[in-house]
C-alpha cells in the first residue's frame, strides 16, 4: 500500500474537528471529511487527552515586537536600562534581561536581526549569494556586522 503525503492541518481544520468531535461524531466520521485514516485525526484530539485546548495567547508579561524596537532605538541612543524601562513602562529587570539575552548593549538587536544577521555573516565571503526568499545579498556592499 502506498504511503500518503504527511498532512499539517491549519487552524481551521482543527476547529472543525474539535466541532465535530463535540457533537458526537465519530473519529472515523471526522477523518472521513479529509480523506484520511482516522489514526490521523486521533493524533489531533488525543494530543491533549481529548478536551479542546484554550486558543493560545501570549502572555501580557512578555515583550512586544514593538517593545522590543523601542527598546534597540534606546540602546543605539545610548540610553541608560531605567531610563528605557521608565519610557515603557516596564520593570528595568525585563529591559535589562533582555538586553543581555540578546547581544548586551554593545550590540542589542531583536531576533529577526540577530537571525538574519548571522544568516548574513555566515556568507559574506561569497560575491553573491541568491537568499532563499529570494533577496539578492551582494556582500561588497554589506554593512559591517559585528561578531
Amino acid at each position: 500500500m502506498k504511503q500518503r503525503p504527511r498532512i499539517y492541518y491549519s487552524d481551521e481544520q482543527k476547529a472543525l474537528m474539535w466541532d465535530r468531535r463535540q457533537k458526537g461524531d465519530s473519529m472515523q466520521a471526522i477523518a472521513r471529511l479529509f480523506d484520511r485514516g482516522h489514526s490521523s485525526v486521533r493524533g489531533i484530539l488525543s494530543e491533549v487527552g481529548g478536551i479542546r485546548p484554550p486558543p493560545r495567547r501570549r502572555s501580557r508579561l512578555s515583550l512586544m515586537f514593538a517593545e522590543r524596537e523601542e527598546i534597540s532605538r534606546g540602546v543605539v541612543a545610548g540610553n541608560s536600562v531605567r531610563s528605557i524601562a521608565a519610557s515603557l513602562g516596564r520593570a528595568p529587570s525585563t529591559v535589562g534581561h533582555d538586553v543581555n539575552r540578546n547581544g548586551g548593549c554593545g550590540s542589542y538587536s531583536t531576533q529577526w536581526q540577530a537571525h538574519m544577521l548571522s544568516y548574513l555573516r555566515d556568507y559574506q565571503d561569497t560575491k553573491l549569494k541568491q537568499h532563499p526568499l529570494g533577496i539578492t545579498y551582494d556582500a561588497a556592499y554589506a554593512v559591517s556586522v559585528p561578531t
